[in-house]
């Protein structure tokens, strides 16, 4: 097991709905992963995402970049869905995100790609020892956050964030 990241699709309305009403949200996340096509598991690969984007882990980071998973808009600050609460971004910030991390190639990963630094901080899911195999996981999963905030852009949707 381990903390997995999530990212979910929703529409405005149904990001309205979860907000007056967590336990809706718990409800679609809990009913059969598999089957919502609108749910992208990214697996362990959340903070060497954000460790890539920003240079830092979650602990430090505050850099504009760590909304990409880590909104710090929470749809209910006390329901845990595994490792703390869901974070969401509305339509106009994921189109806003999508833009700047529409932009940002594997070479620009690879150069931000730092193992050591990564093992010094922790960055979870401390696996930076395995080099480039390491930075290909890190690399597929970008491009998986990548596709769903083009799709999410593209039809005007919200996103949900979550690690369980």
């Amino acid at each position: 097991m381990g903390m997995i990241g999530n990212l979910l699709r929703v529409t405005n309305s149904e990001l309205e709905n979860y907000l007056k009403d967590s336990t809706l949200l718990e409800a679609v996340i809990y009913e059969d992963e598999s089957e919502n096509e609108n749910l992208t598991d990214i697996d362990k690969a959340w903070e060497g995402i954000i460790f890539l984007l920003t240079g830092e882990g979650i602990a430090s980071s505050e850099h504009r970049l760590t909304r990409v998973l880590f909104s710090g808009q929470l749809i209910d600050e006390d329901q845990d869905l595994g490792y703390g609460p869901a974070h969401f971004l509305k339509p106009d910030e994921v189109l806003e995100l999508h833009y700047e991390i529409s932009k940002i190639t594997i070479e620009d990963l690879k150069q931000r790609f730092n193992p050591e630094k990564m093992s010094e901080e922790g960055i979870y899911p401390e696996i930076w020892e395995e080099g480039e195999d390491a930075f290909d996981y890190l690399a597929e999963e970008f491009v998986a956050v990548q596709k769903t905030f083009a799709k999410a852009a593209q039809n005007s949707e919200a996103i949900i964030t979550f690690i369980n």
